[in-house]
């Protein structure tokens, strides 16, 4: 479906929206926003950080007094807190800003709670317990929710503690994950099947459609697998085949479905810088054994060839999508 921006741009460009009515042509189909959403746009973010200022004050306001309060009032104050914020969700419905904002600031707070009761009682739990438990004891408000914010903060979640498991034990799940980099493959894999879960949940649970949480989601698929690659590269060549080839199947099936099947800019300009930085360094490391100027100024030269090849196919694709 061509989207109202890019069928104004067209009659612009053939000369059917004279000059004088372009602003005014802009305005009436609301391409660009006028006043009433300028002050929607900015009560909404005013009201996100009023509310994650709020949960992270309770965090800094305990930590700074730590010596001040007796353990019963901290635990006090953050209870009271996450009950206050379940209250206002409760009250102020699921589906209104507000209602989403206080249900991540008690989430948030339900993190402090945890943390304040390890730090109290001197648990001798791993960091990585805190982080995996946070992230269980908010999955149920993750489902009752049906909000893209909180199974973003819960992804984020598992992702650091597997991160943070991996340095407490210096491996994970052992028998599969035993090398240097199996924190990174396991981010890898679970961060690439929880962006194809989203992508195709998202068509059927319209709450689940923000591309935002997709592109973070992408990120967390693309960074470390373009990360094992350059280790692949520099530290590990025996494991470069593999490596390679698991790179090259991400590679091409991003590239296929954020192409043909779910068009989407962003994830094919994440896939062409992918592909420039991993082609480059592979080039660098094997090609030049003894560095200078002339070195340099091929890798420079190809660094803008693969630049501009890729922000021309990207604006081919674009004048495609859009026309």
């Amino acid at each position: 479906m061509i989207s109202t921006r890019s069928q104004i741009i067209s009659l612009i460009e053939q000369g059917l929206i004279r000059s004088e009515n372009i602003n005014e042509a802009l305005k009436t189909t609301r391409v660009t926003p006028d006043t009433i959403a300028w002050r929607t746009f900015i009560d909404h973010l005013l009201l996100w950080l009023g509310g994650l200022a709020m949960a992270f004050s309770a965090l800094f306001f305990i930590a700074y007094n730590w010596y001040d309060f007796g353990r019963f009032a901290k635990f006090g104050l953050v209870e009271m807190s996450i009950v206050l914020a379940v209250l206002a969700y409760w009250k102020l419905g699921a589906q209104s800003v507000a209602g989403k904002v206080s249900l991540l600031v008690a989430t948030i707070l339900l993190g402090v709670l945890l943390a304040l009761y390890g730090q109290t009682y001197q648990t001798g739990a791993d960091p990585w317990q805190l982080f995996f438990t946070w992230a269980m004891l908010m999955l149920p408000w993750a489902f009752v929710a049906r909000f893209a914010a909180i199974w973003l903060v819960w992804i984020m979640l598992i992702n650091l503690s597997i991160v943070l498991y991996y340095q407490t034990l210096r491996g994970a799940f052992w028998f599969i994950f035993s090398s240097d980099t199996g924190a990174l493959w396991l981010l890898f894999i679970i961060n690439t099947v929880a962006l194809f879960a989203w992508e195709f949940l998202a068509k059927r649970l319209s709450w689940l459609s923000e591309r935002w949480a997709l592109r973070l989601l992408a990120l967390g698929s693309g960074v470390p697998i373009t990360w094992l690659a350059l280790y692949a590269i520099f530290d590990y060549p025996g494991s470069i085949a593999w490596t390679g080839l698991v790179w090259i199947a991400w590679l091409v099936a991003l590239a296929v479905i954020y192409r043909k099947i779910w068009p989407d800019l962003f994830m094919l300009a994440g896939v062409s810088m992918s592909a420039i930085v991993v082609t480059i360094t592979y080039i660098a490391r094997h090609l030049f054994d003894d560095w200078n100027a002339g070195s340099f100024l091929f890798l420079a030269l190809l660094v803008i060839a693969m630049g501009a090849g890729a922000a021309v196919w990207l604006r081919n694709v674009h004048r495609e999508l859009h026309t």
